[in-house]
């Protein structure tokens, strides 16, 4: 029999109880019809690259197929009628993948960045700032102290003087 990928878009207002199910229905298909649901996965409510059907999100999910294609045929023609299904996308390949698919892999790595990021934001593995005066010095370091006081009062700008309101003259009688 030949192998399928099955990836398949659910609108985003079910939930992911409601998308189990739908995946259940859609295994239990292929099963009646003479196939056998390899792999399940379900990649979760992800944003969607432009609107689909009203919505801006949808829930993944990939099923591998091993099935004759009349049970495909009967699960794309039930995917196409269903309400909950925005998009489907059925291909047949020469071999399944083992193990979780390349979203999975990188789902895992974007959690580690998160991770980290959460941790760099908060603190955590930073080096704290110390004073200047616990600061290492090295050799070709100027000291703050090093700059005479005179240069910095002359770099000071000068005031300005006030600027003299001419007083209205009043008639005195």
């Amino acid at each position: 029999m030949p192998l399928y990928e099955n990836v398949f878009i659910a609108r985003q207002d079910i939930s992911g109880a409601q998308v189990d199910a739908l995946a259940d229905t859609f295994t239990q298909l292929v099963v009646d019809n003479g196939g056998e649901v390899k792999k399940r996965e379900y990649w979760g409510l992800r944003n969607l690259t432009y609107r689909m059907r009203k919505n801006r999100k949808g829930h993944y999910v990939l099923l591998n197929l091993l099935a004759p294609p009349a049970a495909v045929a009967e699960l794309e023609r039930t995917m196409r009628i269903n309400e909950d299904v925005i998009r489907y996308l059925t291909i047949r390949v020469d071999e399944l993948e083992e193990g979780p698919s390349v979203v999975m892999q990188s789902r895992g790595s974007r959690d580690d960045r998160q991770r980290r990021g959460d941790r760099e934001r908060s603190g955590e593995g930073r080096e704290i700032e110390r004073p200047a005066a616990e600061r290492p010095v090295t050799e070709n370091a100027v000291p703050e102290q090093a700059i005479p006081e005179q240069a910095i009062a002359e770099q000071a700008v000068p005031e300005q003087p006030a600027l003299e309101r001419p007083v209205p003259e009043t008639a005195e009688a």
